[in-house]
């Protein structure tokens, strides 16, 4: 019964390491906020850690992958395995509710629907909020951002140009 109790508590610590390791991209989200962290198995004080890309080219996946290495060792895990997870994909769903305010925090407005939300297909505009000023007053300047899971928009009110994180 021990070594089961011992396994639970080695992987609380290691979800809780997993939140210091930012995502290199959007350094106020760590990537456990991410969704990009899909499963931890300690066994014998070696982790395996699964991560799924945000999508399949993105860069910063090695260097996610060599953080979470490096975070885990440092604090005490002899072996860390990462195994990259291209099924199921990798969606803007899985952005949890406190990584949606930071986004917005930061200048980044979050996804405004989620995955399952098809109005575009209808024909439908999309309304994206300022996350400096909360308009709904804004247009797309260019569909490609900082990065290519963003789209670069502007608000009508205050005039500022912000990136949207695209629901995928």
């Amino acid at each position: 019964m021990q070594p089961e109790q011992s396994t639970l508590a080695e992987t609380a610590a290691v979800w809780n390491l997993l939140r210091r390791v930012p995502d290199p991209e959007i350094p106020v989200l760590n990537v456990v906020e991410m969704g990009i962290v899909r499963s931890v198995e300690v066994k014998d004080n070696n982790v395996f850690v699964g991560i799924t890309p945000t999508y399949s080219g993105c860069p910063a996946m090695d260097v996610i992958g060599d953080e979470i290495k490096r975070s885990l060792t440092q604090n005490g895990f002899d072996q860390v395995s990462v195994k990259y997870m291209l099924s199921p994909a990798w969606t803007t769903d899985w952005l949890t509710d406190e990584a949606r305010e930071k986004l917005r925090q930061y200048g980044i407005a979050p996804p405004e629907h989620s995955t399952a939300e098809k109005a575009a297909l209808h024909g439908a505009g999309k309304t994206v909020h300022c996350p400096r000023c909360k308009s709904a007053h804004t247009h797309m300047i260019s569909n490609f951002g900082s990065t290519a899971c963003k789209a670069l928009w502007q608000c009508d009110d205050c005039k500022e140009p912000f990136d949207y994180f695209k629901c995928i």
